[in-house]
């Protein structure tokens, strides 16, 4: 079923005025209503697909002052906070359509007005409201796939707004319940544990050991033995027994951090466990069995170094059978505040104080970092932020961040600005939501996009009012 084409309401007392404008419109193919009075306005926006409001400022016979238009206006912000609203201003009341203009006004219009100017800004308000619209149909669609991932599996906390992330983590609830290898993959910092926690407390090893290995803080000569165990005597300083991390998994999960860090004989021996479960311990004869799901990590692109001869294959396919692809936080900005504000409530429940807010000023420079430390980095500037702060709201330098040239959406009143925001809006439009084809189409990077909405108030990811 198609949804119903969006009409403009044109709001005026004035026949000859209304009949003027709806010409125009038909002329133009834009569908339009109209209405005499606020009430009956109001009343016409409840009951039709309304997607453009062009208001006049007076109403009544006399009146001149535009204080009808500014009450009118106020009401349609309160009821239909996003709904565009173009001004019909005669000269006399150009600084009252200003003033409303800084209030949320989307533009004005001077009469006598430009007929072209006119189709051409109401055709964008159209846009942008079906964008919203559509924004919302998305979100909701967005929202009940999450909220069924939230409702059928445990995320272990997992924080996250945006959809990349949501991915990942659906995909590793997904493939939980299978005893099949995954190799996580993502820059260092990026969340790569915690897509391993949740495919452990989905699977039905849950209540089995998950043991965790950094293969990348272990010394060369030392993981074999980590992993696998040794006897006492199979090398210098090895005074007693020691017992694997394969062993002392088995039944469950092991997780292996790091995993490019292998030396070629760990290689061997780990492909030997994947193929048939069997392993020795260093200095032993003995074959042993272990049944572990193995789950690795890497923060490195491993085909340059199976290329050059420094991993093998036959171990990287073996690995490899499902791959998640953890986002660097850089490309996933929707999740940045989020998790700030975890930190933040987590921290101050640690220590037994109270949490702090973020001021505004810390909200646009923790948008515009670049965050290569990605989440790790974010916890750890929470943490300081938290130590040095004296008041009850953080700021930048709190942070130790700079302060970015993010301007705060009530700022955005100049026609530089709002042409700027239209045009961002319309190139969303176009590519149905999806940043990254509306960041090609702009010619900027994804990352300079999202920091462009920032400043001009766009936002995908949170719900929208319709």
């Amino acid at each position: 079923m198609t949804e119903p084409q969006l009409k403009v309401l044109v709001i005026d007392d004035q026949a000859p005025v209304v009949e003027a404008l709806g010409v125009l419109f038909d002329l133009h193919a834009i569908p339009w209503v109209s209405a005499p009075d606020p009430d009956r306005a109001l009343a016409a926006i409840d009951s039709q697909p309304v997607g453009v409001v062009l208001q006049d400022m007076n109403f009544s016979p006399g009146q001149v002052s535009g204080d009808e238009g500014i009450s009118l206006f106020r009401r349609l912000r309160a009821e239909h906070p996003d709904l565009p609203v173009l001004l019909l201003t005669a000269w006399a009341s150009l600084e009252t359509a200003v003033q409303l203009v800084k209030e949320g006004a989307d533009d004005y219009i001077a009469k006598p007005w430009d007929d072209a100017k006119l189709v051409a800004t109401v055709r964008s308000l159209l846009r942008l409201r079906a964008l919203q619209l559509e924004n919302a149909r998305l979100f909701a669609e967005r929202r009940g796939a999450r909220e069924e991932i939230r409702g059928r599996y445990d995320l272990c906390g997992a924080i996250h707004e945006s959809e990349p992330m949501h991915r990942a983590i659906a995909l590793a609830a997904h493939v939980a319940s299978s005893d099949a290898p995954v190799l996580v993959t993502g820059p260092s910092g990026c969340g790569k544990e915690k897509i391993a926690e949740i495919i452990q407390a989905n699977s039905r090893r849950a209540q089995r050991p998950f043991l965790k290995v950094n293969l990348g803080a272990l010394p060369h000569d030392l993981i074999e033995s980590e992993l696998f165990g040794a006897e006492a005597g199979a090398y210098t300083g090895a005074s007693r027994l020691r017992t694997g991390r394969f062993e002392a998994a088995d039944g469950g999960t092991l997780f292996l951090d790091e995993i490019d860090s292998l030396t070629p004989a760990g290689q061997v021996k780990l492909l030997r466990v994947l193929q048939s479960g069997e392993f020795q311990r260093l200095g032993s004869s003995t074959t042993r069995r272990a049944d572990v799901r193995v789950i690795s990590a890497t923060n490195a692109d491993l085909k340059p170094a199976i290329a050059a001869g420094g991993f093998r294959e036959d171990l990287y396919f073996r690995l490899n059978v499902v791959e998640i692809a953890v986002p660097p936080l850089r490309e996933r900005p929707e999740d940045i505040l989020p998790l700030a504000r975890h930190f933040l409530e987590r921290t101050a429940l640690e220590r037994g104080g109270a949490s702090r807010e973020l001021g505004q000023e810390a909200v646009r420079a923790l948008l515009a970092h670049s965050w290569e430390g990605n989440v790790r980095e974010l916890q750890n500037r929470v943490q300081r932020a938290m130590l040095v702060s004296e008041g009850p709201l953080l700021s930048a330098a709190d942070l130790g961040l700079e302060v970015g040239d993010e301007k705060p959406r009530a700022t955005l009143s100049t026609p530089d600005d709002l042409h700027e925001r239209r045009q961002v809006e319309q190139a969303l439009l176009d590519a149905r939501g999806v940043v990254a084809r509306a960041a090609e189409e702009l010619g900027v990077s994804r990352q300079a996009l999202y920091r462009k909405m920032v400043r001009l108030g766009i936002v995908l990811e949170r719900r929208p009012r319709v």
